[in-house]
């Protein structure tokens, strides 16, 4: 029992459940995909064969899922980045009421399951023309969009889904950061003449820097990681591979195709871009440099 009060000994018990959890269930599967990235995987027999599963990985397939993971990173983190931060200001601001009911109604659908939120969000952009949108679109004297068959209105389904279900998780992050703005800035920003729109760039931004840059970080992992927003839509193949992702395309060549090796590869690749853009993002936005600097 002094052993395990001893606080040298302490510390290392709280957080091997965290380290012990890591290594079973990321890092040692992270080994395991690079190793299997090099061999050639049928049942009952393992070929390392190379560089041979990453050459294949450079097909038009691959630069399909690529483009349209970039573009889907692109418009989720311009939304999921900037939006939050006007209804978290909004949420925040004494003059709105019933602010916890609108709070709880945006937190919400990230809580729900993303295959019972795509079912619905079939429906509601389903192709016929008694669905949902396609009744909005007619009552305007537009015509019937036939959602899930175009690039750009396939785009737009994943990006709506996907921003539906983080909107609340990012207003609840950067509510939690305008808690520790010292009220005593506004107060000095009215006394100077200040409008409401300089106060919100010149005292709000300022101070949300840290939460924006987490927000940027998680959204661009996240969209490059995406792969349910496109499955519940088309579960298999996509037309045209319009809904293609990279995960999307891991899991089509690894699982549904029993090619492990290149599936692994793929996955591989994905790793190093996710890699590479988190670097050079948080290097922009300064994430690296010392308090001092």
């Amino acid at each position: 029992m002094k052993f395990l009060n001893s606080k040298k000994v302490v510390p290392y018990i709280l957080v091997s459940p965290f380290i012990v959890t890591f290594i079973v269930l990321t890092l040692y599967p992270a080994i395991q995909a690079f190793i299997m990235s090099f061999q050639r995987i049928l049942p009952g027999q393992t070929e390392f064969i190379g560089l041979s599963n990453y050459r294949r990985v450079l097909s038009p397939t691959f630069y399909t899922a690529f483009q349209n993971t970039t573009i889907y990173v692109i418009l989720t983190t311009l939304i999921l980045v900037t939006v939050p931060i006007l209804l978290a200001a909004l949420l925040n601001s004494k003059a709105t009421k019933y602010s916890t009911f609108y709070r709880a109604s945006l937190f919400i659908p990230s809580l729900a399951s993303i295959i019972v939120a795509g079912t619905v969000f079939r429906l509601i952009f389903g192709e016929t023309d008694t669905a949902l949108a396609n009744q909005v679109i007619t009552w305007f004297g537009g015509e019937p969009i036939q959602w899930q068959y175009q690039s750009w209105s396939a785009m737009f389904l994943m990006v709506i889904l996907s921003s539906w279900r983080w909107m609340g998780v990012n207003v609840m992050y950067y509510l939690a950061a305008l808690q520790n703005v010292p009220p005593e800035l506004y107060e000095s920003a009215d006394i100077d003449g200040a409008s409401t729109v300089q106060k919100f760039f010149y005292v709000t931004i300022p101070h949300l820097k840290p939460i924006i840059t987490f927000v940027t970080t998680i959204t661009i992992i996240n969209g490059f990681r995406m792969f349910e927003e496109s499955y519940v839509f088309w579960e298999a193949n996509s037309p045209g591979n319009i809904g293609l992702s990279m995960v999307g395309y891991m899991y089509d060549q690894g699982v549904q195709r029993n090619d492990m090796g290149f599936g692994a590869a793929i996955g591989v690749i994905v790793l190093i871009i996710i890699f590479i853009v988190s670097i050079i993002q948080l290097k922009f936005t300064g994430a690296f440099k010392r308090g001092d600097e």
